[in-house]
């Protein structure tokens, strides 16, 4: 058996996540795609739990680009201040607003979505995933760097943007807007780095069940 090659049926093997999962809202708990560039961009390296807690106030004060092309970083910070990094990261949004101006020009490709200050490939799949706009990529948050290896879809490696290119490489493109947010919500309620291999809907298919748990 060939576990790192496309002779593996992943799309039938990960059915039980794709239908679970379907669609379910990221846990940014955003209201618009201006709300969801925002939040992403202060989400690096931060959990979407502290960003949903500062972000009632934060777009009651700034409800638009516009809003917050208007305004100036000494105005801005004391919105984020308890955001990790909010310093890059004011920069990065002022920078945004200014170029964008209008939240209906918001870009919704990934290379438009990249061109932006702070927007990755993760990031700029997240928002293309939650816009229902064709996928270009595949997620690959921490949560799927973890688990994506685990269940044996792809090799290990700590590096995002290489995990997303091995995920692409085996999975068909018919699945990736929704497969890397189910990987990620398995990971977050399931896979955890403790993994809940009792609660698994995929230990019939998972590497890491195979060879470390029914082993012991």
């Amino acid at each position: 058996m060939d576990l790192f090659g496309e002779a593996e049926n992943w799309e039938t093997k990960l059915k039980p996540i794709l239908k679970k999962y379907k669609g379910k809202k990221h846990p940014l708990d955003y209201q618009n795609t201006y709300q969801l560039l925002v939040m992403v961009v202060l989400s690096a390296q931060d959990s979407d739990a502290n960003i949903n807690s500062i972000s009632p106030i934060l777009f009651e004060k700034f409800p638009t680009l516009k809003s917050l092309s208007k305004t100036d970083l000494e105005t801005f910070i004391p919105y984020i201040a308890k955001v990790r990094n909010h310093g890059t990261k004011a920069q990065w949004l002022l920078e945004i607003a200014k170029t964008i101006q209008n939240d209906k020009d918001i870009p919704l490709t990934m290379s438009g979505l990249t061109a932006l200050k702070g927007v990755g490939r993760k990031s700029a799949n997240v928002i293309l995933r939650e816009t229902q706009k064709p996928a270009e990529g595949i997620i690959a948050d921490l949560h799927v760097i973890r688990v994506a290896p685990r269940i044996g879809i792809i090799k290990e490696s700590k590096d995002g943007n290489k995990v997303e290119k091995d995920l692409m490489q085996v999975l068909p493109k018919k699945i990736w807007s929704e497969i890397g947010m189910a990987i990620s919500f398995l990971g977050r309620e399931t896979c955890r780095p403790k993994p809940k291999c009792d609660e698994c809907l995929l230990t019939d298919i998972c590497l890491y069940y195979a060879t470390e748990v029914q082993k012991n």
